[in-house]
């Protein structure tokens, strides 16, 4: 099956020959019952240097909470991964759709998504 990838910021780099400014657009052809981690493999990407994550157009995935590793992806999927420093896309200020995986946790636990890093630097 084939996949579309968009890498957004530093993650561009995971595009290597095409890479652009801030961007890279590849196609993956994936065995069928692919996962986004066996995608993520397949780019070489540690899942730690990604941050928002969509699966044609519905969030799988938030810098530090990543349900959708076990997610499976079909012919024709388009998955955007942004660097950790990447915004809320204006788009998505009324809210987003999510994949099941998502939906999941926070219907079960939506304190994973509220949480802050108390550094001790800060003080």
């Amino acid at each position: 099956m084939q996949i579309d990838v968009w890498l957004y910021g530093a993650l561009s780099l995971y595009g290597k020959e095409k890479a652009e400014k801030g961007f890279a657009l590849v196609t993956r052809n994936m065995p069928d019952a692919a996962t986004v981690a066996d995608l993520m493999a397949d780019l070489e990407m540690p899942s730690q240097e990604r941050g928002i994550t969509f699966i044609n157009g519905n969030l799988s995935a938030l810098p530090g909470l990543q349900p959708d590793l076990n997610h499976r992806l079909a012919d024709g999927d388009r998955v955007s991964f942004f660097d950790l420093r990447s915004m809320w896309p204006f788009q998505y200020r009324h809210g987003a759709a999510m994949v099941e995986e998502m939906n999941e946790i926070l219907n079960s636990d939506p304190e994973q998504v509220m949480h802050h890093i108390h550094d001790e630097a800060e003080e």
